[in-house]
């Protein structure tokens, strides 16, 4: 499925690749990324999973994905998240993988001065084995459903999630998570709740 890529959508994604990285010092953006590939809709890719030794092969919908030099957005949705502000913004979760993996490793830590690497795992795998709690008794979510199932998937993507609610909904994410709002603050150099409002 071919589709012309317009000044639109190198504009929008351009602006939030961009505003993730806006006061973040480094030597080169987005160094270990060569392709972005973007698609008008949905797209269904095949994939074998592992579980306890037994393989099986499986179609999955993705809106948006980051692997191997390259992400992958869904036109669709990034377009109508980058307009609509709520929780969800496929561009900034799939460039939020690609900050985590600046390090060499994506594993929801991304880099970080020495002195800041206790506090940031303190915080953000504390909240991250609430939320895994939570989504494997699936009740009682109280101010984790802000965050999702989806979340509670990997450290990975509970940071590639937080890192959406950090510019999408930051007055919810300061509300219910105040020490997350305050780690991503520092990381990111800015305060987002006094930029968008909820």
């Amino acid at each position: 499925m071919k589709m012309d890529v317009t000044d639109e959508m190198k504009i929008v994604i351009s602006f939030y690749a961009c505003l993730l990285l806006l006061h973040i010092e480094t030597d080169n953006c987005y160094d270990n990324l060569h392709t972005i590939i973007i698609y008008p809709s949905p797209v269904v890719l095949k994939d074998v999973r592992e579980n306890g030794g037994i393989y099986t092969k499986e179609d999955f919908v993705i809106d948006g994905q980051s692997a191997n030099d390259t992400v992958i957005l869904v036109w669709h949705d990034a377009k109508f998240e980058a307009y609509h502000l709520r929780h969800d913004n496929v561009i900034v979760h799939e460039f939020a993988h690609e900050i985590d993996f600046m390090n060499g490793e994506i594993d929801g830590v991304p880099p970080l001065e020495n002195s800041k690497y206790h506090e940031w795992t303190s915080v953000l795998y504390g909240e991250y084995q609430k939320l895994n709690d939570v989504a494997i008794k699936d009740r009682e979510w109280g101010k984790y459903k802000l965050l999702g199932s989806y979340a509670a998937t990997n450290e990975a993507e509970f940071f590639a999630v937080v890192t959406e609610r950090f510019f999408e909904a930051p007055h919810s994410l300061h509300t219910h998570f105040p020490e997350l709002y305050n780690e991503l603050k520092d990381f990111y150099k800015m305060d987002t709740l006094s930029l968008v409002s909820n």
